[in-house]
């Protein structure tokens, strides 16, 4: 702990701090409920104001959430309820004391004193106080102390031990498993993907519904908030954004297909593509739906309707839902070929060409991983997008199927096939909502089992430098497995969970779901 974080707490309560001697230990005293209490200064790494956080499915109850300090994720635990005091708001009184016994964990108390010098022989035993508190969880008790009466000492490796249990016997039986990550390769391997069908992002331009390869998209994220305009630059191109500190040209295909202006709002997109080497955005209207279609279903686009020089851009259709959908394929070819394209990476080629060369050198571009972002609820979740099947928009409704297993929610019909839905906020033990349209499924393969995953939302498609993802605290034994990674974008403010799909669903799950998609 540093003396600048010593003198803040002390100043907490207009004291200071005592002098070191030979025979006087230090201890931080702070307030949890109706009482105070003393943690030694030897395990307390600093005293902060409480942090955001983010919650965490399947963590034990006392854990508020996790939040990022300085670039590190560190649990925050609420101590009235490790200690099973009533629960109350934090307010501007209120701290966390981050103290590191084997892990550091951030524990939030109603407010901190002081820090106190105590010689060892004032510390008496708890044997008076057995009635009042736990008291395995406290190592003495120091009498008439900065202005106290009485202040227990509370022995945190006990309280994390009692609390995080789990803790301790994951890290002991996975030997940093946890950290190990999760490889395109091994979910790949999972994955039998057909030759017979396309894999397609869908979305809209002016109410018409338009698909690119997915294997041509590269990422998909929301509009900035700056966009930096070219001069001189054709109608087309909107500008440059910066991306992961690289320059983006933008193209609005609103324009490059003579479509009314519309402006951007919540649900516009850039759709980041490769064309030729290099990567442009394009910005569309709404993403809908990754897509799985078989190839029967596409036909080339008839020769009457081609249409030739800059805007033969549509090389096929696809026809949906008994042909009362029609999706328009866009070739990233025929793409690059267009003069709006061309301008666009010409003109910001001429003047970023060593800045994206140095930003590329700098971050290492081939070392990220990209993922599906999901919301549930305020939470942000990600799954690696190999894993990825399909993802398609909740029915109006879903056929219940008697003695389904509790955590099927129904089935619905994909294109001829069965396929069992899963609602993942029970999945995860989260509260449910009502069904509304912003609500998507996510489809995943799980050792050969299709099955789909309910989400509140689908944000974007995102590259996350693999040097952002780590191990996941591990705070219970279902969570270090289904969550044992997290995404610390700490420049964003963004802490991703990242899902491993394979741990979605149990082996007695899994039988009981083959059934139904037989």
């Amino acid at each position: 702990m540093t003396s600048e974080t010593t003198v803040e707490a002390a100043q907490a309560d207009g004291g200071n701090v005592s002098a070191k001697t030979t025979d006087t230990r230090q201890y931080v005293t702070f307030v949890a409920g109706d009482e105070v209490f003393a943690v030694e200064m030897a395990p307390v790494q600093e005293i902060i104001r409480v942090p955001d956080v983010v919650r965490v499915p399947l963590s034990p109850p006392t854990l508020n959430g996790l939040a990022n300090l300085r670039g590190k994720v560190l649990p925050i635990v609420s101590l009235r309820r490790a200690l099973g005091f009533a629960e109350r708001e934090a307010d501007d009184a209120s701290r966390a004391i981050v103290i590191d016994i084997g892990q550091p964990l951030g524990f939030v108390v109603d407010r901190v004193a002081s820090v106190v010098g105590v010689e060892a022989s004032k510390i008496e035993g708890v044997e008076g106080i057995r009635g009042t508190v736990n008291t395995d969880l406290l190592t003495g008790l120091i009498k008439e102390i900065g202005g106290h009466a009485m202040v227990m000492v509370l022995n945190f490796e006990k309280l994390i031990a009692q609390e995080f249990a789990q803790i301790a016997a994951i890290s002991r039986s996975q030997g940093g498993v946890a950290a190990q990550s999760l490889g395109k390769k091994a979910i790949a391997d999972e994955l039998l993907v057909s030759d017979a069908e396309l894999h397609l992002v869908s979305f809209d331009v002016a109410g018409q519904e338009y698909a690119i390869a997915i294997e041509d998209v590269q990422e998909i994220v929301q509009i900035p908030e700056q966009i930096v305009q070219v001069p001189h630059a054709q109608a087309h191109v909107l500008g440059v954004m910066t991306l992961r500190n690289r320059l983006l040209p933008l193209v609005a295909l609103r324009r490059m297909f003579g479509l009314a202006e519309q402006d951007a709002n919540e649900q516009s997109r850039i759709v980041v593509v490769a064309i030729g080497g290099a990567s442009v955005g394009i910005v569309v209207d709404n993403v809908n739906e990754v897509l799985r279609v078989a190839k029967r279903d596409v036909e080339a686009m008839p020769s009457l309707l081609a249409r030739d020089g800059d805007m033969a851009d549509i090389t096929d259709i696809c026809r949906l839902d008994k042909g009362q959908r029609l999706v328009s394929i866009i070739s990233t070819d025929n793409l690059f070929r267009h003069s709006a394209i061309k301008e666009a990476l010409t003109t910001v080629s001429s003047n970023t060409e060593s800045t994206t060369e140095s930003s590329a050198a700098k971050e290492g571009l081939g070392d990220d991983e990209q993922v599906v972002v999901f919301r549930l609820g305020a939470e942000e979740f990600g799954v690696p997008i190999d894993s990825v099947q399909e993802i398609v928009r909740v029915p109006e409704t879903l056929t219940h199927v008697p003695k389904a297993p509790a955590s099927v929610e129904g089935v619905i019909n994909l294109r001829g096939s069965v396929l069992p839905v899963v609602d993942l906020r029970r999945r995860l033990g989260l509260d449910t909502i009502a069904r509304n349209d912003g609500q998507r499924i996510v489809v995943f393969l799980i050792r050969g089992v299709r099955t789909g995953f309910i989400v509140d939302a689908v944000a974007e498609v995102l590259k996350v430098p693999r040097s952002a993802i780590e191990p996941a605290p591990c705070l219970s034994a279902e969570q270090s497995t289904l969550l044992a990674r997290m995404a610390n974008l700490e420049k964003q403010k963004r802490m991703l969970q990242l899902i491993d799909p394979s741990h979605l669903l149990g082996a007695g799950e899994l039988s009981s779901l083959a059934s139904l998609s037989a």
